[in-house]
């Protein structure tokens, strides 16, 4: 074989990778081990994740899941199916994936949603790119993306789409609210912008004035994306109706609040919603439903824009898992819940939050940071190095918040805290009382 190709080696195959990347020492990586090790090893470190009160959030969340949702979720016909996109998928994936996007419409309030992608982050750095094929008036391929969106995903986003030639230009955010500098946007008014980014809430958990800035965008001839919680919608206005009867133009937000337990980093699954106009430009599969020759309804992929279905000079993205199983967690949850059951998780995790700030800041020399509305997260500054702060609440078995120097050089000692509605008065005064402790 290599010689009817004229490779004298197989080293030659791959001699387009950098000799520094193929010999790597790799004497760090134990020998192979038994199953039963194994087996002890993994028990170890589950052992080791549970315990601690965790007030975390920073993009992944705490929530009640019933038990139902995963008791149907990993049922045979769910857990062992291949990823649906395949002609041979059954009717009752491609139901359940058109009720999700159903769902996912009526969170929204936009016109269609997709049958999701890997994460939050990576749904943002699709949206760019769809925000690029569809503002065809824009040239410049140009991005404002505020540094109130979450920084993991500003990364991923950079990865993505820099090798795609995508100028992303950064906004400050006002030191006085945890929101976009609208003085500071004024710099782009009236330049050649093809999409604003809108978090909705923001990182910090502030919430931006989303009806005023997508008018910005909509006026400044660029496409508005947001990025949003989709928990947070069961009480805020949905991004379909922002800045009156235009709204958003394109909606991505993670859909782990919604029936996907904490579990070390993932999976998750990535939402993206958009305008029936921009629908030709979004990526991954969509569902519709249909009737057969008898008139019995039928479940169908719609519309599949990648390039194991189309010439990839046409594909929107090479997209070839949509999450399906996350996917079908979030669906049995959200139907399990209701609006009623959504609001009501989403309101009392706003009442924890606040019952935890107020803990907090009568601790001396801990003070709340932004002033304004927020959701479930919100930042406060310690008197002390907060990485030894956290590690010191780690001893007391709590998970106390994340750090935000490291993101934010301008917010020394600040920590990002979160309450959801997981969190009981005891929860909140064991962490008042442990910092207080930790402090001292």
């Amino acid at each position: 074989m290599l010689a009817a190709i004229g490779a004298e080696s197989v080293e030659d195959l791959f001699d387009e990778i950098p000799a520094s990347l193929r010999d790597v020492d790799i004497s760090a990586i134990p020998a192979q081990a038994s199953e039963q090790a194994i087996t002890r090893i993994m028990r170890e470190r589950a052992a080791g994740d549970s315990g601690a009160l965790c007030f975390i959030g920073a993009g992944a969340y705490e929530h009640h899941v019933p038990a139902a949702v995963w008791e149907l979720t990993t049922r045979g016909e769910f857990y062992s199916a291949y990823t649906p996109y395949q002609a041979e998928a059954s009717q009752g994936s491609l139901q359940l994936i058109y009720e999700y996007q159903t769902m996912m419409t009526g969170l929204t309030g936009m016109d269609i949603a997709n049958a999701s992608l890997y994460d939050g982050a990576s749904a943002l750095a699709e949206a760019a790119l769809m925000a690029v094929r569809a503002n065809r008036k824009s040239k410049a391929r140009r991005i404002l993306l505020p540094d109130t969106v979450h920084p993991y995903y500003r990364q991923v986003v950079a990865n993505i789409c820099a090798g795609q030639d995508l100028l992303f230009e950064t906004i400050a955010h006002d030191p006085a609210t945890g929101t976009v500098d609208r003085q500071a946007l004024e710099r782009w008014a009236g330049e050649d912008v093809t999409a604003l980014v809108i978090p909705q809430p923001n990182f910090f958990g502030a919430l931006e004035d989303a009806d005023a800035l997508t008018q910005w965008a909509h006026a400044n001839g660029a496409l508005a994306i947001g990025v949003i919680n989709p928990l947070a919608l069961a009480l805020l206005t949905p991004p379909g109706e922002w800045g009156g009867q235009d709204g958003a133009d394109i909606v991505v937000g993670e859909g782990q609040p919604l029936g996907v337990p904490l579990a070390g980093g993932g999976p998750y699954f990535g939402i993206l919603c958009s305008r029936k106009k921009h629908v030709r430009q979004m990526p991954g599969r969509v569902v519709g439903r249909t009737e057969d020759l008898d008139g019995k309804t039928g479940y169908v992929m719609t519309l599949q824009p990648r390039e194991q279905h189309i010439r990839r000079s046409r594909a929107t993205s090479n997209i070839c898992t949509n999450q399906g199983l996350l996917v079908t967690a979030a669906t049995i949850h959200m139907s399990l819940l209701g609006p009623q059951g959504l609001q009501q998780a989403a309101s009392n995790s706003m009442a924890n939050t606040r019952a935890l700030l107020q803990r907090l800041t009568a601790i001396n020399g801990v003070e709340r940071v932004f002033s304004g509305p927020h959701f479930h997260e919100a930042v406060v500054r310690l008197p002390q190095p907060v990485d030894r702060v956290l590690a010191a609440l780690a001893e007391h078995g709590i998970q106390g918040g994340f750090a935000l120097p490291a993101h934010y050089p301008q917010l020394e000692n600040c920590l990002l805290v979160c309450a959801t509605e997981t969190k009981l008065p005891a929860d909140i005064e064991a962490y008042g009382t442990a910092l207080e402790q930790v402090l001292a």
